[in-house]
């Protein structure tokens, strides 16, 4: 496994800054967000020098890039904002292209129109899931001609909320291109830690041979969520887990201050 932080962690729009605090607190790899590189994170467009900055930072930092974040309401019931965020989300897969960059991370959406990780009793309707589905269908045909993933993350305020979600959409969806985003945090609200194990260990093995990506972010038993190894979440059981199930890739965290990551770094390398 690599290990790896939220680029957007970090201060600054320049990626020759930014990269390069990745590595100095103790990372090898990111996921990326066009913001870092003084972009819209969902942007009508790329400027070709944007791309080269970014390719050149990578090159000078020694940071490769794990993933772009390309997320937007994949169910917002207005169907003209989710045909502006399929369009986005077309540059920004061209983008992860250009740059070599496998994956594109996703947000299955909400029903919730002010905000797409706000939960909205609309969310587990057959309609979401439909319309939700819908869009990505036309999002994996976009990954298809330009030879890119795709990962969407179970969280518990949007359309998929489980492994067990995921595993069907992507059964439904029937491309090897769509992914999962493993964070064990985002897996459950109210829990106690034996309880959090059980449902975590349950996602592992539900996802296995589908993870592209881990995250480490944690969460305290009254739903709070926490910088990694300060909550409920056993991190050595979930690594464990993931090494049994043959996943090597990207570990990322996120959730944590710049002052924080190195401290998490160490405790997650240690892991490792």
């Amino acid at each position: 496994m690599r290990l790896g932080i939220f680029a957007k962690t970090f201060p600054g729009t320049d990626p020759s800054a930014v990269l390069p605090a990745v590595k100095q607190a103790g990372y090898e790899t990111t996921q990326f967000n066009l913001a870092c590189a003084g972009l819209p994170s969902m942007p009508d467009a790329v400027p070709a020098d944007a791309i080269e900055s970014i390719g050149a930072a990578v090159q000078s930092s020694g940071v490769s890039l794990a993933a772009l974040s390309g997320t937007y309401n994949m169910a917002h019931p207005d169907r003209s904002v989710r045909d502006d965020g399929l369009r986005r989300l077309g540059v920004v897969i061209k983008t992860a292209a250009s740059l070599g960059i496998p994956l594109v991370t996703l947000c299955t959406g909400s029903r919730n129109i002010a905000d797409q990780w706000a939960y909205h009793p609309e969310n587990a309707t057959p309609s979401a899931w439909c319309d939700m589905a819908a869009e990505m269908g036309k999002a994996l045909a976009l990954a298809e001609d330009a030879g890119i993933d795709l990962g969407i993350e179970p969280e518990q305020a949007n359309i998929v909320t489980s492994a067990s979600d995921a595993t069907r959409l992507i059964a439904d969806m029937r491309s090897k291109r769509l992914k999962i985003v493993l964070d064990p945090a985002n897996l459950f609200e109210y829990a106690t830690p034996d309880e959090a194990r059980t449902i975590v260990a349950a996602a592992v093995g539900e996802a296995a041979g589908h993870i592209a990506m881990a995250h480490a972010k944690d969460r305290h038993g009254d739903a709070r969520f926490a910088t990694a190894g300060q909550g409920i979440v056993d991190f050595p059981d979930f690594v464990a887990r993931l090494k049994a199930v043959g996943f090597g890739g990207a570990l990322v965290t996120h959730g944590l201050s710049a002052d924080e990551a190195p401290e998490v770094a160490a405790f997650l390398r240690g892991l490792l």
